[in-house]
């Protein structure tokens, strides 16, 4: 029977130092996101910066982490350490119980697959038992399948920041929210400022 990756389940756990080389991999392997948000593929030390990477100063935060979804085979154990997802996270962002979404980027073999929704939906499950409350994230206007598929997931846009320099590309960003546990976005709005419609 032929090896689908669309069926195969898939680990999460945070990356550590040692998973920088496997994360610039991924990033070679797999550079549309780059392209279609930087205008240009991943720099050689992009796995290495991004890692590092850190809220700007000024913008409180508890803890960043960047996760990785690792294919597993049938007994549960992992297939050579193959990195299939990656998310970038951070707790308690700007106001206690929001959390923030900085990337999320899932293998091209898997697009249309149904594996993206899934790893998400773990990757919020993950935040939930962190104490998330509402996930926010950016998304570029006109990267049509990252907009659908965060509207898909119950994500609501409430500004736009822009025009903002990324990589070769000036792009507006769509800011999305999704309350969680039957909260809604105005208590949100009333905890971060700098999101609300019309905020500097």
């Amino acid at each position: 029977m032929r090896d689908d990756p669309a069926q195969r389940r898939q680990r999460l756990r945070p990356l550590a130092e040692r998973d920088i080389a496997a994360l610039q991999r991924f990033f070679e392997a797999n550079p549309e996101y780059f392209v279609n948000v930087n205008g240009e593929p991943p720099r050689p030390d992009e796995a290495e910066h991004e890692f590092h990477d850190t809220p700007p100063a000024g913008m409180a935060y508890r803890e960043m982490r960047m996760l990785g979804f690792f294919a597993v085979d049938d007994g549960g154990a992992d297939r050579d350490g193959e990195l299939v997802a990656i998310a970038t996270i951070v707790g308690d962002f700007i106001a206690e119980h929001v959390w923030h979404i900085g990337l999320f980027i899932v293998a091209t073999a898997l697009h249309g697959s149904g594996a993206a929704h899934a790893m998400y939906r773990q990757l919020e499950e993950w935040m939930v038992e962190r104490g998330a409350h509402w996930i926010r994230l950016g998304v570029v206007a006109g990267n049509t399948r990252a907009e659908r598929f965060w509207e898909r997931s119950g994500y609501l846009q409430v500004r736009e920041r822009g025009p903002l320099e990324m990589g070769r590309r000036t792009n507006m960003l769509r800011v999305m929210v999704k309350p969680l546990d039957g909260r809604t976005i105005a208590p949100y709005l009333a905890l971060v400022a700098r999101d609300r419609p019309g905020a500097p």
